[in-house]
């Protein structure tokens, strides 16, 4: 289950990513880094290179948001291959619950903007904690 501040990030975001990581939780740990994010913080990631984007550009930067940050746990940053394991969960899970039509808006993960499902052609920032819905 969620932690106090998973709850709380996760608080932030859209329905449908609440959706989405309720569902993935009932398999898989993990911790919600991020939900909304403040105009300060949305800058502070733009110099850090952690976004492309200034604020209120962002899917962050929304009311509910519709992005979060999401790592599986426990946290281990150096394990690359870890994060795209997550992400093929949460992929799919997000495809079985549009395909039940609870979802309308389909997901798009930072390791592979394009979403044609093949991570090796993607160029530019590889945000691999990042999920969003594509509207």
């Amino acid at each position: 289950k969620f932690g106090s501040e998973s709850l709380k990030q996760l608080a932030t975001a859209h329905y449908e990513l609440q959706l989405v990581f309720n569902t993935v939780i009932e398999f898989v740990d993990c911790k919600i880094l991020e939900g909304y994010r403040s105009k300060d913080k949305q800058e502070k990631a733009f110099e850090e290179g952690k976004s492309k984007l200034h604020y209120p550009f962002g899917r962050h930067n929304r009311i509910p948001s519709m992005a979060v940050d999401v790592t599986p746990y426990p946290v281990d940053f150096k394990n690359i291959n870890r994060f795209y394991w997550f992400a093929g969960i949460v992929m799919g899970v997000a495809k079985m619950l549009k395909s039940q039509e609870k979802m309308k808006y389909d997901l798009c993960f930072g390791g592979d903007w394009n979403r044609n499902y093949d991570i090796t052609d993607e160029k530019g920032l590889r945000d691999l904690v990042h999920y969003e819905l594509a509207m």
